[in-house]
């Protein structure tokens, strides 16, 4: 293996804290992960971690040269970004993350026709609803919605995405249809929540005449998986919040339909962030340039014009 290869497998090795966890990232085994690690540790001439069974942690001479192999993996982008921007030939793999609404109706479809485009260009697309780490995950980019809280990256504004409050036919029948945020709690409604580890409390923002006004809403299901609630609210099973994008076609079918009409959502930025460094890359340039291009003509394309004017909101 390359010198520049048991630096990569290094550098995972110190963020994920694990052999096992390296060698996934990476595809290879632990025990590959543990044989390059020593091949480097032999080549320097000291130790770089620390092992028992149950735990890994990185020396000190291992902190110090983590930093060090950073700057030359980093440098060594740089110069081939250099080289792909003379040959005007971007060629290498682009790590990719994004919620699972997003990366299933906005961005998957879509990679192939940028494949045609650039065809030396890999895409690694890795979709979740759970917060993103793009140092953990190793990832050049990630879509986001919502509020951004990290300020260390990089941020490409790209749309404010119009958002609804929708439940099925089968579930209003019988029961009072909200208009308004005071009557979704008045009456009592099942609201079907997206939670994951750390989310916060469940509180949807709604313009009123008054202006912003938060509601605590509660239900007796919740899942970290955005389809999943699409799937219950189809079923009948309660209203949820959702971007306007990911059910347009339940909208349009009367699948869904739309409540709380006089106190509609804010609309919730969408965003993609990379880390600083990326900005010099052709190729994530590209991707992302080509994203936003696609991204906002499929949301231009959607029947929702009147919403509330943007606000920070979770």
């Amino acid at each position: 293996m390359s010198y520049v290869g048991n630096l990569k497998t290094f550098i995972r090795v110190y963020e994920l804290g694990s052999m096992s966890a390296a060698g996934r990232d990476q595809r290879i085994s632990a025990a590959v992960a543990s044989a390059r690690i020593a091949e480097l540790e032999k080549h320097l001439g000291v130790r770089l971690f620390n092992r028992t069974t149950r735990s890994l942690h990185p020396t000190e001479q291992g902190s110090i040269f983590y930093a060090g192999a950073q700057k030359i993996l980093e440098a060594i982008d740089q110069a081939e970004g250099a080289v792909a921007d003379i040959s005007r030939k971007p060629r290498g793999s682009l790590h990719v993350g994004a919620p699972l609404g997003i990366g299933k109706r906005l961005i998957a479809p879509r990679i192939p026709e940028f494949k045609d485009l650039y065809p030396e260009i890999d895409v690694r697309l890795r979709l979740s609803d759970r917060k993103i780490d793009i140092t953990a995950e190793a990832l050049d980019m990630a879509f986001v919605l919502g509020v951004l809280e990290d300020s260390n990256f990089r941020v490409r504004q790209i749309a404010d995405c119009p958002r609804v409050l929708c439940a099925s036919p089968a579930y209003l029948a019988g029961r009072p249809h909200p208009r308004t945020g005071r009557e979704l709690l008045a009456q009592g409604h099942a609201c079907l929540l997206h939670r994951f580890p750390g989310a916060r409390d469940f509180v949807w923002t709604l313009a009123t005449a008054e202006g912003p006004q938060r509601f605590e809403v509660s239900g007796p299901l919740e899942s970290d998986d955005g389809d999943v609630l699409t799937a219950w609210a189809l079923s009948g099973r309660g209203i949820m919040l959702k971007p306007a994008f990911e059910v347009a076609e339940y909208l349009a079918s009367g699948e869904l339909l739309m409540v709380c009409e006089e106190n509609p959502p804010f609309p919730v930025s969408l965003a993609c962030i990379f880390p600083h460094k990326r900005l010099q890359d052709p190729k994530s340039r590209l991707f992302i340039e080509f994203m936003v291009g696609v991204i906002k003509q499929a949301l231009a394309g959607l029947p929702f014009g009147a919403a509330p004017e943007a606000q920070e909101i979770t």
